[in-house]
């Protein structure tokens, strides 16, 4: 048996186990991660920039979701790592609505897919073009064509796999 870190873990664990063999029940055993299935691989993000972004439908097929864009946790180093995730996805969405705006300025209001938005407004390897902020390795930027933005797509089953990773399936 695997034990808690903290001593005083104990009883609840003890006490959730007994419970479940009184009714019968087996405690639900986590996914094992597949062994076919590559390591999540972390990525610095302060200070580095990319160009990738994703076409929204695609994001959204491999189970996306968009990102909160608020700060939700508790304690300095939760509270510290929401308020500087949010505020670089925040920075990274005005700098692509203000180049819109500029394009659109001179070309005029039309609809914009994503091919014509990743050369126009990203301009990937262009020397003008957008250098968006590094997000953590959970989410990614993609392109949503229907509102014409930018938006932070998150990817729960990554922070889930590298949260198994490193804590094992015990999740301690």
């Amino acid at each position: 048996m695997i034990m808690p870190r903290r001593p005083h873990d104990v009883l609840p664990v003890l006490v959730a186990a007994a419970a479940l063999a009184a009714a019968g029940c087996e405690p639900s055993k986590p996914k094992p991660i597949s062994e076919t299935t590559p390591p999540v691989q972390t990525r610095k993000t302060i200070g580095k920039t990319t160009q990738n972004v994703l076409e929204m439908a695609e994001a959204v097929r491999s189970g996306g979701v968009p990102a909160e864009t608020s700060i939700t946790g508790s304690g300095l180093e939760a509270i510290t790592s929401d308020a500087y995730r949010t505020s670089v996805g925040k920075l990274g969405v005005i700098a692509v609505q203000q180049k819109m705006q500029i394009v659109e300025a001179a070309d005029g209001p039309k609809p914009m897919g994503y091919e014509e938005f990743m050369k126009k407004i990203i301009g990937k390897g262009e020397p003008d073009g957008i250098q968006l902020p590094m997000l953590p390795y959970y989410q990614e930027w993609a392109y949503d064509p229907e509102a014409k933005t930018l938006v932070v797509m998150e990817f729960p089953q990554r922070k889930e796999q590298r949260q198994q990773e490193t804590t094992g399936a015990s999740g301690l």
